[in-house]
């Protein structure tokens, strides 16, 4: 039926105004607050559920299509990795209280030295209760190094970026689904939860293969291993390169405002 857009006056013969894109009035109901709740929170009306399911089935395939323009079903991937994120860490902080046990394992006396650091301590907390927003900020460092890696595969620095918000979020379901239930039994032993933890970082470059080889399904997968191997290559220089630049700036601090400076990243005296 035929009715006016209320915005421009212009005739709607579908859901939404041809010329301004104003969606058809209606009624304000329940089924209406119902889908502004969805909207709000999860967005489940633009595709959230649907890009969760087809990450988990193939999420190299998923990114592709999304990168080739088969947009209309998906959920936004920067957005996704995004509340992907945040639902890692409220687990990681709230329910398993990563920090707290992630501490209690540095406390012991293989580690007497580094618990002793506020600097560590604090690292630590940091590290281990947002890791996942922590690895959303550094999305655009690590698409450099994955756009210099399959540069010659034919996608450019931007694409990259939203290539790496899939990578992300397959990274954070696998964390959701397959890590934290075991993690949050193993609490109460602190040295074994953190290394289940260091499982996970370990088991990325197997990711990542599994990730880019469905993403250039028509690449060997040795090439795509070697592409990966290249990309690991790429960030160790790059942390090195880092941490030579910290180190160098830590001596100009003590340099200007003396050694007590630093005293924050040394072990405190009780």
């Amino acid at each position: 039926m035929e009715s006016n857009c209320l915005n421009c006056s212009q005739p709607i013969t579908t859901n939404f105004c041809g010329n301004c894109g104003q969606k058809k009035y209606k009624r304000i109901d329940r089924k209406y607050i119902w889908d502004e709740v969805q909207y709000t929170f999860i967005h489940t009306n633009k595709g959230f559920l649907y890009s969760v399911k087809n990450i988990l089935k193939n999420p190299g395939k998923t990114a592709r299509e999304f990168i080739d323009g088969n947009r209309v079903n998906h959920y936004k991937p920067i957005l996704l990795a995004f509340v992907l994120s945040g639902i890692s860490a409220f687990i990681s902080y709230k329910i398993l209280g990563m920090a707290d046990v992630v501490v209690k394992n540095f406390q012991s006396e293989k580690y007497a030295a580094a618990a002793n650091s506020q600097f560590m301590h604090d690292y630590m907390s940091l590290i281990t209760s947002y890791n996942s927003f922590i690895m959303l900020l550094s999305i655009p460092f690590f698409s450099f190094f994955t756009y210099l890696s399959f540069k010659k595969w034919g996608h450019n620095y931007y694409e990259h970026i939203v290539i790496n918000s899939y990578v992300l979020s397959f990274y954070t379901l696998s964390l959701i689904i397959l890590f934290y239930p075991i993690l949050f039994f193993l609490k109460g032993q602190p040295a074994t939860f953190y290394n289940v933890s260091m499982v996970s970082l370990l088991l990325t470059p197997l990711l990542l293969v599994f990730f880019f080889k469905e993403f250039y399904n028509n690449k060997p997968l040795k090439a795509v291993i070697l592409r990966v191997l290249a990309l690991i290559g790429l960030i160790i220089i790059g942390a090195i390169l880092l941490f030579i630049a910290v180190v160098i700036l830590g001596v100009i601090i003590a340099m200007l405002k003396g050694p007590e400076a630093l005293e924050y990243l040394a072990p405190q005296k009780h």
